[in-house]
């Protein structure tokens, strides 16, 4: 296959996933990870140890720009990575040692098992919201008591995710932030806290994959050419374009994908 056609289709890929990753902070992995197994026909364990270092380079440059502004929520990104970093370690640590858990049969199925979760929680978004708002108000003082230690307990749960799978950082930290911080998460303050803590869980996940030899070198730098311009592009339209209509496509688009990669 001639080598410009393959760049040139990593590029396309790697500019709509950073364009709806600037946009919306979420659909990195669980956008970029269906599309290399599916229309790249990428190995499970190449396509994670890729999306993880494409989706912590696009994030990075996608986050600053959300940074400059002044959006990001430092305690509760702190809070997220309290849980997810050790987590993501320690599947780094094993990884690292013998790859085990990276060449499982169920790889596969994992990742659209994720997928589809991802899914159904983008769709379930605004009812989530609405109940945990409803809570927030009514029993303000529990509810507060409780948020710090859910939020590090969703960080872990989002650090096995991304460890295993690559998918979850965006779309589930998403929601669950849309859960745990109704009155607090504006839309801006959401996505830009979300970018700001799948970067280090990101590195952290694929520092074990890299030193196993699994990233495509050759494919990440295709990706990046086109994630970045399109990062920051999505970045500067955070707001400016109905997120919700962005992330509806992206659920259809999830629900497809995930049964694709489980089939």
């Amino acid at each position: 296959m001639d080598t410009e056609v393959i760049d040139t289709s990593y590029a396309l890929a790697g500019a709509l996933t950073g364009f709806v990753v600037g946009l919306t902070g979420v659909g990195g992995g669980a956008l970029m990870t269906p599309i290399l197994l599916i229309f790249f026909g990428v190995s499970p364990t190449t396509a994670i140890a890729t999306d993880l270092w494409f989706a912590a380079v696009t994030k990075l440059v996608g986050a600053r720009v959300h940074h400059t502004n002044g959006h990001v929520d430092w305690q509760v990104a702190r809070r997220l990575w309290m849980g997810s970093l050790p987590v993501a370690l320690l599947i780094v640590v094993i990884v690292s040692l013998d790859g085990q858990v990276a060449q499982v049969e169920w790889l596969t199925k994992a990742i659209g098992i994720v997928v589809l979760i991802t899914a159904v929680g983008l769709f379930a978004a605004p009812r989530l919201l609405a109940y945990a708002r409803g809570r927030r108000v009514n029993g303000a003082e529990r509810f507060k008591a409780v948020q710090p230690s859910l939020t590090v307990t969703a960080g872990a749960i989002l650090g096995l995710c991304v460890a295993l799978t690559s998918v979850g950082a965006g779309a589930l930290g998403s929601v669950m932030l849309l859960y745990l911080y109704p009155l607090r998460m504006t839309p801006h303050r959401l996505v830009a806290t979300d970018l700001v803590h799948a970067i280090p869980l990101a590195v952290v996940a694929g520092a074990g994959y890299l030193f196993a030899g699994m990233v495509d070198w050759w494919m990440l730098a295709g990706l990046l050419a086109g994630s970045v311009p399109a990062v920051l592009l999505g970045s500067l339209l955070a707001g400016k374009i109905p997120g919700r209509w962005v992330q509806l496509a992206l659920a259809m688009a999830l629900v497809a994908g995930g049964i694709k990669v489980m089939g």
